[in-house]
């Protein structure tokens, strides 16, 4: 079976530079990794209690 011709042609068509943009920051999103889970800390015993001022 032979294949019909579209007979619309595709046409670029201009894109909004807000577009364009949007789907770069969507795109560095989705393909960007969670930052590493910070290691948990270790802060100093306090040895006895401090008075107030």
């Amino acid at each position: 079976m032979p294949a019909v011709p579209s007979r619309r042609e595709s046409t670029p068509r201009p894109v909004p530079m807000r577009d364009l943009l949007a789907a770069c920051a969507a795109a560095a999103a989705v393909s960007t990794p969670p930052p590493a889970p910070e290691p948990p800390r270790q802060e100093k015993a306090v040895q006895g209690r401090r008075e107030a001022a």
